[in-house]
């Protein structure tokens, strides 16, 4: 027999809900991970909610501006036609072996 509750709300206990955890520790994940090593995750578990927020909108402020210079860069270095500057083709990997084609 199941116990219904007189109130509306779906939870009959304190608890958060599963979506506010993902969302609460993919922050904590984000800040932990892309802090640099500047932060450890009890630190930041233990945070008032409104430093952690402030932290996290910091570290996705700096990334985002971070991310435009990196565009504006690129950008720069397309000549005026729109072509893309050639650029030398670097193998991806110390162990590439690829045969060179005999002449």
């Amino acid at each position: 027999m199941g116990r219904t509750s007189p109130y509306q709300l779906v939870l009959t206990f304190f608890g958060l809900t599963s979506t506010y955890r993902i969302n609460m520790f993919s922050q904590i994940h984000e800040i932990v991970f892309h802090g640099k090593g500047g932060y450890d995750w009890n630190t930041i578990y233990n945070m008032p909610i409104w430093l952690r927020t402030f932290t996290f909108n910091k570290l996705k402020e700096f990334y985002d501006k971070e991310q435009e210079q990196v565009e504006k860069q690129n950008n720069q270095l397309t000549n005026k036609s729109g072509k893309e500057i050639a650029r030398p083709d670097i193998p991806q990997s110390s162990t590439y072996n690829a045969k060179v084609p005999k002449k």
